[in-house]
């Protein structure tokens, strides 16, 4: 998943004097030139005032404090606004370069400390950021709304819009400039007066209420984790696994127990390995019921809220629903079309979760359980029986993926094979925890092109799952080079131990590696317009890509070996893992689907439909799209789904499956060009990664595979299309 800043996460306020609040002072700046005074000798010394000195203006993490963030973003946010002034007061007539140029180059200090604001308190938050962040995001969102409802700037742009096709712009440009037009306008800026205002009350709200959700997230996550007290009950455990729950006890200062943390989905790794059936049942309902406890970390309300600002904004911007708002501005274009592509995949999807629950049924009877098949029994199944069929075992898995030589031997080389890229880990720039590693990205020709950051231990100051962003984008109009990171929320091993991945985790990396290929080949001069600024139904289009490679045999060959001896993983257990690869695909393909239309049924609610209840509404929702399998629980519940309520996917999460359908699609055109090449590497970087949203993206990707995506590659690569 790649992160996008929603204007929706921003605000405004000028004229206040410093003042303290819960431990956060404030240096806010003024009308009074005494006060700014004094403000300008706070901002002298803030790390974000001016570029970094490091390599490609790298974060100075061994510079930036707590206490820098906050006057950062008070003054980025006022020097923006008087830069939007300047472009909207400028007395000669609108142009390309003094309006949509300028406002490309203007909000540069905002820009670099919202980048690094943000991800640190997604990826290493503490009470002193959740504080700053719940006081800055409305302010964040009026700043946003002052520049796309500022009429004068609006009329500028528009003026400039209208002018298009007559004023000499290339075709980059145009699509730079109907951006911009597109952007104010679902923004609001036609909107009369007394809407505007009502617009502005709208985002207020919802940015303040995204940030409670994610924080209130976070800590119902960390309080979920199961806490064991007798290491018996870890049976099935391998030691280092038994390992990683003292070391994750240890941390909470629990010493002499362990802890199962939880990740973000509703199953939970661990459940393929315990024995305890009761354990299995307490660490589902642990997961399943994280939010909803009627307590400080209850998120029901604040979503039964966000569902129904979302359709008070859809229908001030004159949309039905807010799923229309979104989708208008996606490849999908509607929500019929993104549900379609959904329900179609229901019946095949239906018919083979049907005989996997069928085999594990016949697998408990069999040993004479006595019991019928939960939730919280799939996992452990589910593992038993890919044992028995295609003599598969996780735990002979993961001695041939270690971390270090996935990264290095598989996700750097697949990307040296295609791109020409090498790294160079790099050890004197500072991070912000000690789990970061930095590399130094080369080209072909040996050029410096990129820095690449990746932290992938879970932590409980982390928000959970993984994702992409950068902290400088690319851009040839502004000379910056492409600061990227990736994060994920794999078991941190105990000291001494390494960290041996599961296949899933060796996959992760290759998906968020695609999304961070995205940002730094983009050769894009916009910043509006670079990396992985796409729609969202064709951002996961690169990341899915670049999965395929984690299984290409001749990458394998060179990444999956013994942690111990060095010896390649044994062709007998290669066939064995590509045989399985559609194993179980009914299960991930259905909690996959009945996350996707749940999202689908908050989002195209509409006037006076507000829920009373979320459970009974998921339930329903689920029912009405005919994927209510109790059996198979969403991949996400509502009162966890962070992907729709604060991570940017409103209506959105349909993309994972659109984008399927052109990575299976794109990748069958490698298969049938040779493979892993140089040479198709180099068409796809040329023709997809390097370009950012300087094109439509339908026809970026009908260029590159000369026709229109089936969803043939998709149905195969899932094995959905088995009698």
């Amino acid at each position: 998943m790649t992160k996008h800043l929603s204007f929706t996460l921003g605000g405004l306020i000028i004229f206040f004097i410093a003042t303290t609040t819960a431990g956060v002072t404030r240096h806010v700046f003024t009308s009074d030139p005494t006060q700014n005074t004094v403000a300008a000798g706070i901002m002298s010394a803030n790390p974000f005032t001016q570029p970094s000195s490091l390599l490609y203006q790298a974060p100075p993490f061994d510079r930036i404090k707590d206490s820098d963030y906050q006057p950062a973003l008070e003054e980025g946010m006022r020097q923006e606004i008087a830069e939007i002034e300047k472009i909207a007061d400028d007395p000669s007539s609108a142009s390309f370069e003094n309006t949509i140029v300028a406002m490309e180059r203007s909000g540069t200090l905002l820009t670099r400390t919202e980048k690094v604001f943000f991800a640190m308190t997604q990826a290493n938050t503490d009470d002193a950021l959740q504080k700053i962040q719940e006081e800055e995001a409305p302010r964040l969102a009026a700043h946003a709304d002052a520049i796309h409802l500022n009429e004068k700037l609006f009329l500028r742009v528009k003026e400039v819009y209208d002018q298009r096709d007559k004023i000499g712009l290339n075709a980059v440009q145009k699509i730079l400039v109907e951006r911009y037009y597109k952007d104010f306008v679902r923004s609001g800026a036609l909107l009369s007066d007394a809407d505007k205002k009502t617009l502005r009350e709208l985002n207020q709200e919802e940015s303040k209420l995204v940030t409670r959700f994610q924080n209130k997230l976070l800590a119902a996550t960390k309080a979920g984790a199961l806490v064991i007290n007798d290491k018996k009950e870890l049976n099935g455990f391998s030691d280092a696994e038994i390992s990683a729950a003292a070391e994750a006890a240890h941390q909470r200062g629990l010493d002499g127990k362990w802890v199962l943390a939880l990740q973000n989905t509703t199953q939970q790794p661990s459940q393929v390995s315990l024995h305890n059936r009761a354990v299995r049942e307490q660490l589902f309902r642990a997961s399943t019921m994280r939010a909803e406890h009627a307590d400080s970390n209850d998120t029901r309300q604040i979503i039964l809220r966000l569902a129904e600002l979302r359709i008070e904004k859809a229908k001030l911007l004159g949309y039905p629903s807010y799923a229309d708002y979104i989708l208008a501005d996606d490849m999908a274009k509607t929500p019929e079309a993104a549900i379609k592509l959904l329900t179609d995949l229901v019946p095949a999807t239906t018919k083979k979760a049907n005989g996997e629950a069928a085999k594990m049924q016949a697998l408990v009877d069999s040993q004479h359980g006595g019991f019928t098949l939960e939730p919280w029994d799939w996992q452990y199944y589910a593992e038993q029986v890919r044992k028995a069929e295609y003599a598969l075992d996780d735990n002979q898995i993961k001695p041939y993926f270690e971390l270090n030589r996935v990264l290095e031997d598989g996700v750097f080389y697949a990307a040296n094979q295609l791109y020409g890229l090498t790294f160079k880990e790099r050890k004197d720039i500072p991070v912000y925890n000690p789990d970061v590693r930095i590399f130094e990205v080369f080209d072909a020709n040996g050029k410096s092109i990129a820095l690449w950051y990746c932290d992938y231990f879970k932590r409980d100051n982390k928000s959970g799952g993984a994702w992409e962003d950068t902290f400088v984008d690319g851009t040839t109009l502004l000379h910056t080079k492409p600061v990227v990171f990736n994060v994920a929320n794999f078991s941190k091993p105990g000291p001494g131990q390494p960290a041996l991945l599961t296949y899933d985790d060796v996959v992760t990396m290759f998906h968020e590696f695609g999304h961070a290929l995205h940002s730094m080949l983009t050769t894009v001069e916009y910043p509006r317009l670079t990396g992985t600024n796409v729609p969202t139904d064709f951002v996961e289009f690169p990341s899915q890509f670049n999965e395929h490679w984690a299984l290409y045999p001749k990458v394998l060959a060179h990444y999956a070996r013994n942690y111990k001896t060095g010896e390649p993983m044994p062709q007998e257990l290669v066939a064995k893992i590509r045989k399985a690869k559609t194993f179980n695909q009914g299960f991930a393909t259905m909690e996959y689907l009945e996350a996707a239309l749940l999202d689908m049924a908050w989002h195209t609610l509409k006037e006076g439909a507000r829920p009373a209840n979320v459970d009974t509404f998921e339930t329903n929702a689920l029912k009405k799209f005919d994927v209510y399998m109790p059996l198979i629980p969403p991949r996400y519940r509502s009162t966890y789904f962070a992907h729709i309520w604060s991570s940017g996917y409103a209506a959105g999460y349909f993309a994972y499956m659109w984008a399927e359908v052109l990575d299976d699609d794109a990748f069958a055109w490698f298969t049938e060009h040779g493979g892993l090449t140089r040479r198709n590497g180099e068409r796809f970087r040329d023709m997809i990664l390097s370009r950012g949203g300087t094109e439509d993206a339908g026809a970026m990707y009908r260029a590159f595979r000369g026709r229109n995506p089936t969803v043939d590659a998709l149905l195969k690569e899932r094995g959905l299309t088995e009698k």
